[in-house]
This record gives structure tokens, sequence and C-alpha cells, in this order.
């Protein structure tokens, strides 16, 4: 996610728990390695993980289908202006540099919005995705991350991965504790 300073009770409830998630301790810079590192889209891995969070795991074969569906809108949309954003972040040899880094920050914003939208479009297909209920929020987190890591043929470095479900798995204490 580009930056996450908007409020808690905009968008659809998957919106609003990866705010909160993103806004944990370790969890941007988890994210940025995880995306950088390991070719993540962070927004399906926060699909995952809110699923988890709902103690809902999510077979191989339904985790492909979500990945195929995503990057559709991720590889044309959210990457390009990704790429955009961090090519003006050094300044331009053309355009004075605080006029770059304005247009940076509104691209940002467009960026931000792109994922929010990738976020409600996924949101949408949630009702219609089967999923197996979980004993724990931490076992349906890491059998969901196990079967995004399956769809997409790669590994994610660990020590990212545990920050990321640490952080879903304490938010889901205090979710408990507070109803």
């Amino acid at each position: 996610m580009a930056h996450a300073d908007t409020p808690d009770n905009q968008g659809s409830p998957f919106w609003r728990f990866s705010l909160r998630t993103y806004r944990q301790p370790g969890v941007a810079d988890a994210c940025i390695a995880l995306q950088d590192e390991c070719g993540v889209d962070v927004n399906v891995l926060l699909f995952f993980l809110w699923l988890a969070a709902e103690k809902k795991r999510v077979p191989a074969v339904n985790a492909r289908a979500v990945c195929e569906q995503a990057a559709l809108w991720h590889d044309d949309v959210v990457a390009p202006l990704r790429a955009v954003r961090r090519k003006l972040k050094g300044g331009s040899t053309l355009v004075e540099r605080n006029t770059a880094e304005m247009f940076r920050n509104r691209i940002k914003a467009v960026e931000l919005e792109a994922e929010r939208l990738q976020q409600e479009a996924m949101f949408a297909m949630s009702p219609n995705l089967e999923t197996e209920p979980s004993e724990s929020v931490d076992a349906a987190a890491r059998a969901n991350v196990l079967a995004y890591e399956q769809a997409v043929a790669r590994a994610f470095t660990p020590g990212a991965v545990e920050i990321l479900i640490a952080a879903v798995v304490v938010n889901a204490q205090r979710a408990a504790g507070a109803g």
C-alpha cells in the first residue's frame, strides 16, 4: 500500500482491516520487502490475511483464482503507477525538484486509490469465494500464506511473513477482547 493515512471508517471491512494492519509496527517495511524481494501483491496477501482473521482458510485452487483475477488490475494499473512514483523519488533532471515532488505525491495518491479499488473488487469476490474453517487465526494465516506461495510458485521471506501474521493475530485478539 502506497500510504495508509486515510480514515479507518471508510471503505469495506477488508480495506479497514488493511489500514489497521499496515499501521502496525514493522508491517509497512515487511510488505515493501515482500513486494520488492518476492514479487508479492500486498493487496492479495492482505486479502488472504483478512480472511484468516475471520478464521477462514483458502484452498490452493481458490488462491490461484484470486491471484489471477487480482493480477489483471495490479499489473495494468497499480504496478505502473508505483513505477512512475518511484522513478520520481530522486527528482527529475528537467522539472524543478519541488515541482517533481508535488507531482510524485499526486501519483502516490492515485496509486493508493488504485489499491483501494483493487481491494474493494476483491472484497466483492469474497462472498462467493469458497473457504474452509480454521481452528485459529494463526493457523488460517499460515495456511493462506502457503496457498498464496503455491499459487505464484514462489517462497516468501519468512521474517516478513512472521511480522504480518503476528500483526493479524494481535489485531484479532484485540477485536475479540473488544467484542
